[in-house]
């Protein structure tokens, strides 16, 4: 069985001024994960919701907070393993991609 793999949504309540039309950070993760388990059966996931206008004890997660709030990344980020993969207004193709790298097949 393949290993867990890791995927965070960083994002706030406000939508990012920059993504105009663009989902809000929350409906981005419930969409990501329900797209993740239909396209990815029984391939072993976590999904976690950073919400950057709270404080974060993970460090890798104070450091991609930070940068969001420096305006260095915009919001709703999504990273695999650590890995950034979308950015504002997040596509499917790239997750998938880097999901597929770690070992995930359709099924």
């Amino acid at each position: 069985m393949p290993k867990e793999i890791s995927i965070e949504v960083y994002g706030a309540d406000a939508v990012c001024a920059s993504c105009v039309n663009a989902p809000s950070s929350i409906d981005t993760y419930e969409w990501l994960e329900a797209a993740i388990s239909r396209k990815y059966k029984d391939q072993p996931f976590s999904i976690t919701y950073v919400d950057i206008e709270k404080p974060q004890s993970e460090e890798h997660q104070k450091e991609y907070v930070q940068k969001i709030l420096d305006d260095e990344l915009f919001y709703p980020l999504v990273t695999v393993e650590g890995e950034i993969v979308g950015e504002g207004y997040v596509q499917l193709k790239p997750v998938y991609k880097e999901l597929e790298k770690h070992g995930f097949a359709s099924q």
